[in-house]
């Protein structure tokens, strides 16, 4: 996670300074949102001069599909309120994907521990980027690959802990087919399609449960 998240970081923090906010406003910001995405999203939505509730509106559009991970964590998260709280302001996707691949016996403080570290290598990334950006006027082109980096990474370890192919294939299969048919909309169309494939694999499962019960 820290050889994808520090690179990340860098980058943000560096395009927040150079966009002409303060050092420290992209630390904070990476401290406080914590958003991936939705922070590279507010980089020219801050140079654009665009509202606070502008910015928080979009983010929280960018991230609902966030409400979906906590959803199927709700019964693993632990019960402790600092704890149960940060982790779920603290859950990424890297996040998300690390803490389901990981052993049903997991502890609640591995959980966290994983939550706060990960978040951790983020802010650090920013902090470099940002005082990279403050002080010297340097190119970084090619650190972005790191997202994709470590996102292949994350797919072979799902891979690697499920006992069913159909979830990959499905994925693989959605966005094909959404980019054929809309690329400005195919991450979007691609999430949709695997909602509906999943919530059909899940009622076949149980009318299978249900059959071999009866």
């Amino acid at each position: 996670m820290a050889v994808g998240y520090i690179p990340l970081g860098i980058v943000f923090g560096f395009l927040f300074v150079q966009a002409g906010a303060a050092w420290w406003m992209a630390v904070l910001a990476s401290v406080l949102v914590f958003a991936g995405a939705a922070q590279y999203m507010m980089i020219p939505m801050l140079a654009a001069g665009l509202s606070a509730g502008a910015i928080a509106l979009a983010t929280a559009i960018v991230n609902l599909r966030h409400v979906f991970y906590g959803l199927s964590l709700l019964n693993k998260l632990p019960q402790e309120k600092f704890s149960r709280w940060y982790l779920i302001f603290g859950l990424t996707d890297e996040t998300y994907s690390v803490l389901t691949t990981m052993p049903a016996a997991t502890s609640h403080r591995q959980m966290l521990v994983i939550g706060l570290l990960n978040q951790a290598w983020w802010v650090l990334g920013t902090l470099i980027g940002a005082v990279i950006g403050a002080r010297a006027q340097v190119t970084l082109t090619g650190l972005d690959f790191a997202l994709a980096s470590l996102f292949a990474v994350l797919t072979v370890e799902q891979w690697r802990s499920r006992t069913a192919s159909a979830p990959l294939w499905a994925a693989l299969a959605s966005y094909a087919l959404a980019y054929a048919l809309a690329p400005q909309h195919a991450l979007v169309i691609a999430i949709a399609v695997c909602v509906a494939v999943a919530l059909v694999l899940h009622t076949r499962r149980r009318h299978k449960e249900h059959a071999e019960h009866a």
